[in-house]
């Protein structure tokens, strides 16, 4: 589910800055498949390429995980761990997120 969130959100905002698949891609320094499976849910970008992502398109980490959940905390808490769990650079890349937004809440 969040990947899915999420790949919707990086495509609202490249289509709002007026930017093709094709021109992110090449802009983060990926495949253009690689841009079309990120935002229709099919994988997570990994922590650099979100990083990229976010560079290229002028967002901030709490521009991107701004969205309205159906599920319940409990299961996103769980995706979220079992998520960095697998992988340190992604667990680092939340701890931004987090300072960035912590006050915000």
């Amino acid at each position: 589910m969040i990947k899915q969130l999420l790949g919707k959100k990086i495509k609202e905002i490249r289509k709002s800055k007026k930017l093709t698949q094709e021109q992110l891609a090449e802009y983060i320094g990926i495949e253009t498949s690689s841009v079309s499976n990120i935002e229709n849910g099919r994988y997570f970008p990994t922590a650099e390429n979100l990083d990229k992502i976010m560079q290229v398109l002028k967002i901030s980490p709490s521009d991107l995980f701004t969205n309205e959940y159906n599920d319940s905390n409990k299961a996103l808490i769980s995706e979220l761990t079992e998520a960095m769990e697998k992988n340190e650079k992604l667990t680092k890349l939340m701890y931004k997120f987090y300072l960035s937004v912590k006050y915000q809440i």
